[in-house]
């Protein structure tokens, strides 16, 4: 796996976790991934968008029209958690719990070295 593919992925985990908590609007997903990682990922909105309209093809997120923001009157787009995407949360959560021990004991000293 290319290294953009694991930032792919795992953008695609923070943004599914964010929005497990409830119906975010855009800019509140980008505040919950730079809490989520004490702000070790900060995101682009090009590329917090480009992920969000992938998961949304994919049927992981699904768009709700909201109320409008408090300095216009646009209507926000919120976007909330489908049942495929509460299955591939809980899926990835784990493979990525796997993948972590596995670095972890990788990233150990050997003996003798």
């Amino acid at each position: 796996m290319a290294g953009s593919d694991i930032f792919t992925g795992t953008l695609d985990l923070l943004i599914l976790k964010a929005v497990s908590w409830g119906p975010r609007h855009g800019y509140a997903i980008r505040s919950s991934v730079e809490e989520l990682t004490q702000g070790g990922i900060r995101l682009w909105p090009a590329t917090l968008y480009g992920s969000v309209r992938q998961l949304t093809n994919s049927g992981l997120i699904q768009p709700l029209d909201g109320d409008s923001g408090p300095d216009d009157d646009a209507r926000r787009r919120y976007y909330e958690l489908t049942a495929a995407g509460r299955r591939q949360l809980k899926a990835e959560t784990e493979n990525w719990k796997r993948i972590a021990v596995a670095i972890g004991r990788a990233l150990q000293p050997v003996e003798g070295t």
